[in-house]
Order: C-alpha cells, then sequence, then structure tokens
C-alpha cells in the first residue's frame, strides 16, 4: 500500500470513531467525502488544462479545497495524476492547509466546540422539519445532523 493513502485511512478510521462515539454527526463524514470529489476534480482539471496550455485553476482555489476537507481528494490527485508534486512551495501550503484542517477536525472533539456542534445540528433539522415538513429529504437531514447515541 502507498503511504500517502495512511493519512486518509487514519481519518477514515477516526471520523467513524467519532461518529459511533457521538462525537460528531454523519455530516462530517459526507463534507470530507464531497469535498475530496470536488478537489480531485478541480486538480483533473487543472492537469488537463496544463497539457493543453488553458487556463489554469488558481492554487488558493486548490488550497481552499483542501483546507475544507477536500485533502484526501487532493492527495490522492497529486499521485495518481501526478499533478503538484514538484513544486515545493505548493506542497508546503498543501502541508499547512492539511494540519490546519486536522487541526480544525481535533477542536470539534473539544466540549465547547462539540456543545456548539450539537447545537446547530438540531437546529438545522428543526429548521428543515418546520420549512418542509416531515418527509424523506428532512429525515435524511436530521440523520446527516444528528449524533449516534452509543449504547
Amino acid at each position: 500500500m502507498k503511504i500517502y493513502y495512511y493519512p486518509i485511512i487514519l481519518l477514515i478510521a477516526g471520523l467513524l470513531y467519532s461518529y459511533w462515539f457521538g462525537y460528531t454527526p454523519a455530516l462530517v463524514g459526507l463534507l470530507y467525502f464531497m469535498s475530496s470529489v470536488v478537489s480531485y476534480a478541480l486538480y483533473a482539471k487543472d492537469k488537463k488544462a496544463a497539457k493543453r496550455g488553458a487556463w489554469r485553476v488558481q492554487e488558493n482555489t486548490l488550497h481552499l479545497t483542501a483546507l475544507l476537507g477536500g485533502w484526501p481528494g487532493a492527495l490522492i490527485a497529486q499521485q495518481r495524476l501526478r499533478h503538484k508534486t514538484q513544486k515545493v512551495r505548493f506542497r508546503v501550503v498543501f502541508a499547512v492547509t492539511f494540519l490546519l484542517n486536522i487541526g480544525l477536525l481535533a477542536w470539534l472533539h473539544t466540549p465547547n466546540a462539540s456543545q456548539n456542534l450539537r447545537y446547530y445540528g438540531d437546529k438545522t433539522g428543526d429548521w428543515a422539519v418546520g420549512q418542509f415538513g416531515v418527509n424523506l429529504g428532512t429525515a435524511i437531514v436530521q440523520e446527516l445532523t444528528g449524533f449516534h447515541r452509543p449504547r
């Protein structure tokens, strides 16, 4: 197994643990997945543009998606597409965005952040029911923003 997969495997294990033991809602994991897909797509678009000499995706955009949770997709894209792996400055900034994102995820596990996350998750679920009534969509929103209650 390639070494660049290890942080991703640790993230997945950490997110599963965090959800299962009621620290974060499932939405956190879903946001990581969606951000990673967007990040990978942006890297692929940038690689294609680089080959064609066309308009490129700004590096700040790539870093922002990594910071917002897309670093797993970015890491896979860098290795699979062989893109943005030689530029030292880019790699340093990417490492900083990775560390900041992991720091934010760790912060979500502090008592204050967890309490706020629960509060706003409940408010989001209540808002969805108030706006749309009880249906499949609101049930999904409530499930994604709710916390697993370990037995």
